[in-house]
């Protein structure tokens, strides 16, 4: 039997160098993706002036080729919290890879597991267990799951525009029909409108419903649950023997500017709590489902049962590490408090100019989540233009505001979804005010553009001159 000791030393890197692989062919990356994997990612890049080539990052930095610093208010759609290259979380992944773990045996119990499992519950004191997924969605369908088996009931209620995921059964529960269509059959899940409890209590009174998810706070179109519509609806699921499922995917790790979102109205406490995205640190991919005692319990109900419910990839160490690290930083670095005080201090900002612009309908969210809404002007100048827009492609103005906010300002962001008029501030949650500030300042200008009548044309012409050329 062989001992650490007498093991054989590592035969080194062998024939492997990643550095000197990228340093050979890292200038095709576009092209690699054109022929091996989503064409139409690079297609859609090329075309609206977003194919740039990303050297380094840093926090809510990164830089091109030419070192021309960008700011970062996408945060890789969430996942990013702590921004790039966290030292704190490098050094775990460091650390635990030098560890050399005897790491996903299957048949042992690892400490790292019910270690950020008992760190996570310290956060969320009414839920008692963890399972540990790789992504999102996963934590979705193990949520769906556990419903599922621990009502007997079939059907799970969601929100219209939402959004759980795109694997079977999270697309189920997705609220937007562009994701969905084209992979009927789905299960047997109903839409309910936000904040609607009338809508709701139909579908209760059925006995067939085993929960409702919901996004406190939904990506699509940043709408927030209307105040005491969570509590209420818990009361309501619990009254008709359903449970009430958080997804807190995006929302949860201080993005909201509380820990979860779900916190920000007392007395809601979800019997299961879906979390990833900021968990990862940014680098290990790592989901969890969080769930009362009883509900683990009866899924988990016998030894014959012990796997009914697992991941290959599950609870790996260097997933852990990363976990434990993101939460080591946010509670020592006081992440949650700084998010909200930025968020509040961006949004301030931003609303001020709603009376300035015709075209700035609303700004609304909490902490880092903010959503710019963008609606018909009143002046005729400025009506004949945005009903042309409007004509061509719903969604096209808010497009041609985060295209010069890149390509003129070196700025990041995203329309918060297809057909929508509306932008989602998602930026890392280690964002300092002078980044706030470069934002506000370069939103500005770019309006002041929008009213002026020159952003509408030469993002056309922008347009059409990358199409043709990447045909």
């Amino acid at each position: 039997m062989t001992t650490a000791e007498s093991a054989p030393a590592p035969s080194g890197t062998g024939d492997f160098d990643l550095g000197a692989l990228l340093a050979e062919r890292g200038a095709e990356r576009y092209e690699l993706h054109s022929r091996y994997l989503n064409h139409q990612l690079p297609r859609m890049l090329h075309t609206i002036g977003f194919d740039r080539v990303y050297e380094r990052a840093e926090g809510a930095h990164f830089w091109d080729a030419d070192g021309n610093d960008h700011l970062d208010m996408l945060a890789g759609f969430g996942v990013m919290g702590l921004g790039r290259h966290h030292p704190v979380v490098r050094k775990a992944l460091h650390d635990v890879l030098d560890a050399s773990l005897a790491d996903l045996t299957r048949f042992d119990c690892q400490p790292l597991p019910g270690l950020l499992a008992e760190r996570l519950l310290a956060h969320s004191p009414h839920l008692d267990r963890v399972f540990f997924g790789n992504s999102g969605t996963e934590a979705v369908e193990g949520a769906l799951k556990f419903a599922r088996f621990a009502t007997g009931r079939p059907r799970v209620l969601y929100c219209e525009h939402a959004f759980h995921g795109l694997t079977t059964g999270s697309l189920s529960v997705n609220g937007e029909s562009g994701f969905r269509d084209g992979f009927a059959p789905l299960l047997p899940d109903t839409a309910v409108p936000l904040g609607d409890l009338d809508a709701l209590e139909r579908e209760l009174r059925k006995q067939d419903v085993a929960a409702l998810i919901v996004e406190p706070i939904q990506g699509k179109g940043v709408h927030s649950s209307p105040p005491g519509y969570l509590r209420a609806a818990q009361e309501l699921l619990h009254r008709h023997k359903a449970l009430l499922i958080a997804d807190e995917v995006q929302t949860g790790l201080g993005r909201t500017g509380d820990f979860y979102a779900y916190q920000h109205e007392q007395g809601v406490e979800p019997d299961l709590v879906c979390v990833a995205k900021a968990l990862s640190g940014g680098y290990v991919p790592v989901g969890a489902t969080l769930g009362k005692d009883w509900i683990f319990k009866k899924v988990y109900s016998s030894m014959d049962r012990v796997l009914v419910h697992s991941a290959s990839f599950g609870a790996n160490a260097q997933a852990m590490a990363a976990g434990l690290a993101v939460l080591s930083v946010m509670e020592k670095e006081g992440t949650v408090a700084h998010a909200r005080r930025t968020g509040d201090l961006l949004r301030t900002r931003l609303a001020a100019l709603t009376d300035r612009y015709e075209l700035l309908a609303d700004v609304r969210g909490r902490g880092l989540m903010i959503g710019i809404e963008f609606g018909r002007p009143r002046s005729l100048r400025l009506r004949s233009r945005w009903a042309m827009l409007q004509a061509a492609r719903k969604g096209l103005f808010a497009q041609m505001v985060v295209v010069p906010l890149l390509q003129r300002h070196r700025i990041l962001t995203q329309v918060s979804g297809d057909h929508m008029e509306v932008i989602k501030l998602i930026p890392p949650l280690v964002i300092e005010e002078e980044d706030v500030q470069r934002f506000v300042d370069a939103f500005t200008a770019v309006m002041d553009d929008a009213h002026d009548g020159g952003l509408v044309w030469e993002f056309g012409r922008t347009l059409v001159k990358q199409a043709v050329a990447h045909r």
